[in-house]
This record gives structure tokens, C-alpha cells and sequence, in this order.
């Protein structure tokens, strides 16, 4: 398709990270750019001071004439928004151009050269550590996230076309639109069990993307996954490793073993060794992409971070706040670690919303021993996003599973009271629904009685 044949661009949905991201996209390419969503947020607060014409209720009634014309309006939907959408059967209906959020990133991705991050876990972070590096290294590139960028305050990174990276996103098997040049492979674990039929259909899933690849294309993965790759992580016999870590005061130091060399004295200002692996796998990819490793160096060092993605909202000696997206089993794991090894032989306070009833009921056990490890359990109401309620699968279901010094279920509009009276060192707020709006109001509430 001709992106040039199409004046106006309308977005089901637009206050997502990936769509307001393609919004943002559009917007630099001159179109003239509306939407619709559900709620209002900082998103689409964003997107209206630019100029975007954004609507709060599903009624075609409520929409600018300029996009009711089929022939010059491109209109785009995320799968999260139900098929009931009276706006989306409208457009469908009248034979307006309808295209997935993941099929219009294709056809952008694939009309440049394509690196596209996979990973159940891990997507956003190396996708934002690596646009940093490209763009620090004065690469044509232009980078979709699907966070916002600390260094850049954007979901979208613009320094020219010649290269294109996305995430490559395996829910609705939207990866599979996508055709790159370089791909890597953070993570493989079961989830979006709603789209899969387990672990293996993910897998075979993965194997498509892989497929996907273009002749004499690259790809990385994880150290840790059956996959015929290059390989990148911790293990010394891999490809690309990491030696001699040390971590002070928050920060890692680190040499990388890439190319039959050894590149010696890295800086990286993201706590966690799978924040670590993360921007290995950036560095590798930069480097493939003719980066001047000391200038990699430099631009590593001056990475801030993503929002809700280990973010520290207090970091002082006597007490830390961070909060992060995390929603799945494994993640939690990955947090726990972290703080394990970065405040040994403190205590942990973990505010946890779960999100999804399919998930919670599809992973209660992996759950349950994950947030069992910390010793405070605040946790929140099943945020549904999408779904309808499902018959036994509550918070206090999985409140029943967890086993630690201290657990109780708490509203969303108590938390910052709850976490204060806590009085804890170590606070953590976790989740991928609404839980990160209150982060402001928490990190208010504990400096007001700082321990």
C-alpha cells in the first residue's frame, strides 16, 4: 500500500503506547492525524497539544468530517479494542482502508531496513537502550518503543529513515507481519495464553517470526533459548558475553567479549542483570550496525532509563521507591533479583495489580511463589483491561497462595496510604494497569515521612 495515497490518519485506541507512537510517526509525516480512546492520559494529553483531534466515546457522531472520507483516510485499531467497537464497524462497513496497528508498522518497518526486538520479556528496554545508542551515534534511523523514553520523553526516536526499529510484539502474533534484516530474541516464556495454545504454540509461533527473517539476515537470542542463533548473555562459551561485572552504587561496569575481542570498560546505569542483558543485546546490534564502539561507550553511560520500567521515584539510604511494569511471573522474578542484588539483607515491600483474569488464572501458582519471596504483599483488584470477569479467579484467590510475613488486599485509591504505613525501606510498585498513575501520589506520601 501507498502511505502517500492517505491525507488523514484515524486511530481506535490511539492513547496506547505503539499507537500513539505510530501517531507521533504520522504526525512528523505531515498527515493529519485523529482518535479515539477510552480514557484520557498522559498519551493522548500528548497528542493533543500537538494538534491531534482525540474523542472520548465510541459514537461516529463525535468525529471530524475531514476523516468520514473513505478515499483519503487511513484508519488504525489495536486488538485490545473489542469487535463491538461501533467505530470500528462504522469505518469496516464503509470500506474505509482498516489495517491492525501491527500490519501498518510493517509495512513501515519492512519498507526500511528492519531490526525488530522479540521477547516475551525485555522488548521495550532494549528497543529504548538501543534507539539511544543509534541515535547518540548519529545513525538514519527511526526507533518505535513501546514505553517512553527517560533520555528523549517520546515513544518514538527520529534521526532518519534508512533504518527502522520495532518491537516485534508476539500477542496477536503481530510479529509476524514484520520481515527484518536483524532480529533478537530476549526471552521465550509462556504467556498470552488467551492467543496460545500453550507454551509450544508460542513457540512455533517464534519459529514463523524466525522464518521472517530476510536472506542473509542476522539473528541474536538469549544464551538460555533452544534456538540456532548467535547467541549473547552471561555464559563465557556464547557468541557475545559479558566479563568481569561490578556493580557500585547502582551501576554496572563490565568489558564485553564481541567479535573475537575484548572491549573493556562499559558503563550501564540500569540496576538488574536482565536490564544488563538487555543492553548487551543493544550494543551487539549497534555494533552490526557500524556503531564506533567508544562512542557506544559514551552513549550507554548517558542511558536514563524507560518509564515503569525499574523506575526510581525516591533513591536515597534510608529509603527507595521504584516502579515498574512488570505483570508477568517471570518479571517479578527478574525485580526480585535485582533488588536481592543491589539492597542485600533488607526487607521488601511489593504493591502488586495483577492484570488480566487469564493470566492470573493461567500462571496463580508461578505468581503466588514469586511475590511469596518478598516479605510485605500489597495487593490490588484483577485489573481486566480487555476481559470480563472470570468465575473464581479474584485477588484474594491468589492472596489465599501467597505465603510471606505480611499480605493483605488494599484499594488502588489506598495505596500510597498502605505503602506510608508500611514504614518499609523498600517499596515496589508493580504492574501493567493503572497502578503506575499513582506512582506521583506514592512517592509524595512516603517523603512526607521519611524514614
Amino acid at each position: 500500500m501507498k502511505l502517500e495515497n492517505y491525507i488523514n490518519v484515524f486511530f481506535i485506541g490511539i492513547g496506547g503506547s505503539g499507537m500513539s507512537a505510530l501517531a507521533n510517526y504520522f504526525i512528523g509525516e505531515k498527515k493529519r492525524v485523529g482518535g479515539y480512546d477510552k480514557f484520557q492520559s498522559t498519551n493522548t494529553n500528548n497528542l493533543e497539544s500537538k494538534g491531534v483531534s482525540i474523542i472520548y466515546t465510541d459514537n461516529i457522531k463525535n468525529i471530524a468530517n475531514e476523516y468520514l472520507d473513505s478515499r483519503n483516510t487511513l484508519v488504525i485499531y489495536t486488538p485490545a479494542v473489542p469487535e463491538s467497537s461501533k467505530l470500528l464497524e462504522y469505518f469496516v462497513s464503509n470500506d474505509f482502508k482498516v489495517l491492525k496497528r501491527a500490519e501498518i508498522l510493517g509495512v513501515i518497518a519492512n519498507s526500511s531496513f528492519c531490526v525488530a526486538i522479540a521477547g516475551t520479556h525485555g522488548k521495550t528496554t532494549t528497543t529504548s537502550i538501543l534507539g539511544h545508542l543509534l541515535k547518540s551515534c548519529d545513525k538514519s534511523a527511526t526507533i518505535f518503543l513501546g514505553g517512553i523514553s527517560e533520555n528523549y520523553n517520546s515513544n518514538l526516536i527520529v534521526n532518519g529513515k534508512d533504518i527502522c526499529v520495532v518491537e516485534a510484539d508476539e500477542f496477536d502474533k503481530s510479529f509476524l507481519t514484520l520481515k527484518p534484516n536483524i532480529a533478537c530474541i530476549t526471552s521465550i516464556d509462556a504467556d498470552h495464553l488467551d492467543i496460545y495454545n500453550g507454551l509450544d504454540d508460542l513457540k512455533e509461533n517464534f519459529d514463523l517470526f524466525i522464518k521472517n527473517i530476510v536472506p542473509n539476515g542476522l539473528l541474536i537470542a538469549k544464551d538460555n533459548l533452544d534456538i540456532e542463533a548467535e547467541k549473547f548473555g552471561f555464559n563465557s562459551t556464547s557468541k557475545y558475553n559479558i566479563k568481569n561485572i561490578n556493580l557500585h552504587n547502582g551501576v554496572y561496569n563490565f568489558d564485553l567479549f564481541i567479535e573475537d575481542s575484548l572491549i573493556q570498560n562499559f558503563n550501564f546505569n540500569l540496576p538488574g542483570k536482565h536490564n544488563l542483558s538487555n543492553a548487551l543485546a543493544a550494543i551487539v546490534i549497534a555494533i552490526k550496525l557500524d556503531c564506533n564502539t567508544e562512542d557506544l561507550k559514551l552513549a550507554l553511560d548517558t542511558f536514563i532509563g524507560v518509564e515503569r520500567r525499574y523506575s526510581f521515584h525516591i533513591n536515597s539510604k534510608d529509603l527507595v521507591y521504584i516502579d515498574d511494569y512488570a505483570h508477568h511471573p517471570e518479571e517479578i522474578n527478574a525485580i526480585y533479583d535485582s533488588l536481592l542484588e543491589s539492597y542485600p539483607g533488607d526487607n521488601y515491600l511489593v504493591a502488586f495489580q495483577p492484570h488480566l483474569y487469564s493470566r492470573t488464572r493461567d500462571f496463580i501458582d508461578e505468581f503466588s511463589n514469586a511475590l511469596s519471596k518478598f516479605h510485605t504483599v500489597l495487593l490490588l483488584e484483577i485489573y481486566p483491561a480487555r476481559e470480563l470477569p472470570i468465575d473464581g479467579v479474584t485477588a484474594d484467590w491468589l492472596l489465599s497462595k501467597i505465603n510471606c510475613p505480611v499480605k493483605k488486599i488494599v484499594k488502588l485509591e489506598d495505596l500510597n496510604k498502605e505503602i506510608d504505613n508500611c514504614k518499609m525501606k523498600i517499596n515496589v510498585t508493580l504492574g501493567a494497569g493503572n497502578i503506575g498513575n499513582e506512582a506521583l501520589r506514592i512517592k509524595k506520601k512516603l517523603l512526607e515521612y521519611a524514614i
